[in-house]
């Protein structure tokens, strides 16, 4: 029997039973990988070690790769069913890696390694194998930064929404304010809502570390799901507040020390917040699935 065929009938094969694969092919295919994505690996790391607002990509491999060990057990009893099928997605992957390098995209080039991992996994172990590591896999998206055509579309109306919404509120605090655009121009002097307090840097992790709480704290999709939504408000939210904190500062104490030491130390105050908001994000919904029998068949599904 061909050990790719599109699909082995015999379902009670398990993984730590699979000899129908030479042993060869598994470390030639990740040696050939990791020669051809040495240059992308290299920029990407490096992409991770020296811009903030991807900084949290350091832990997505890590926790994709504890995940694995933590479902190794249960993997080896993965009926394995190698398929044809995992071959064209390798081959789309290597050419969206020639597609990315020719075309100086960076995120093409990367996206292209987690989608070859998805052919290797399906080719030599088939779609059984796959579904059950779907989520780590799928969780290596998130190390990968957005292009940045797309983090510009994202980072001006944040600056602008964070712009408007910390106007509103010094305004209520009795502040005087002209808002245009990104500028707040407060009696003391201007403040500029820059694209390093956008919120992107925030967002992207909190969206992340959401991803990961839910996973540990929860075991209901729906209310996982729920939970990384919430996440994107709370981040927006939370950063608005971080520069009504600075305009406070700037007009009722001393602009130079409001934006230097405090100004960068009240990012990790405001993160802290977002995950105490985050925390308590994911009590409010606990209770109310919990409390509410009219719920009772969405927030079981797992």
């Amino acid at each position: 029997m061909n050990p790719v065929d599109l699909e082995l009938s015999d379902s009670n094969v398990s993984i730590s039973q699979h000899s129908l694969i030479p042993s060869w092919q598994l470390p030639v295919l990740v040696i050939l990988a990791a020669f051809v994505y040495y240059p992308v690996f290299g920029k990407l790391v490096n992409q991770w070690g020296n811009d903030p607002n991807f900084s949290h990509g350091f832990i997505v491999p890590l926790f994709s790769l504890y995940l694995l060990w933590s479902m190794r057990k249960s993997l080896s009893a993965v009926a394995v069913r190698p398929s044809w099928y995992g071959l064209p997605i390798m081959i789309a992957a290597l050419g969206t890696l020639l597609l990315g390098t020719f075309g100086a995209e960076l995120f093409l080039s990367r996206v292209s390694f987690v989608l070859l991992l998805a052919g290797m996994i399906i080719w030599l172990y088939g779609w059984p194998l796959f579904r059950a590591l779907l989520f780590p896999w799928a969780f290596l998206f998130l190390m990968i930064p957005i292009p940045v055509i797309v983090f510009n579309q994202i980072t001006l109306p944040l600056q602008l929404f964070a712009s408007r919404v910390a106007a509103a509120i010094l305004e209520a605090f009795g502040v005087p304010v002209l808002r245009e655009g990104n500028i707040i121009q407060l009696p003391a002097m201007a403040l500029e809502v820059a694209e390093a307090c956008s919120g992107i840097r925030s967002l992207l992790s909190l969206v992340t570390l959401a991803v990961l709480y839910g996973y540990f704290v929860d075991s209901r999709l729906v209310r996982r799901l729920i939970l990384v939504l919430a996440s994107v408000p709370i981040a927006i939210l939370a950063n608005a507040l971080r520069i009504v904190g600075t305009g406070l500062l700037v007009q009722y104490w001393d602009p130079d020390k409001a934006l230097g030491f405090f100004h960068e130390f009240s990012g990790w105050v405001i993160f802290v917040v977002s995950l105490a908001l985050l925390f308590g994000t994911h009590r409010l919904i606990r209770l109310i699935s919990d409390r509410d029998p009219r719920c009772a068949t969405l927030w079981t599904v797992s």
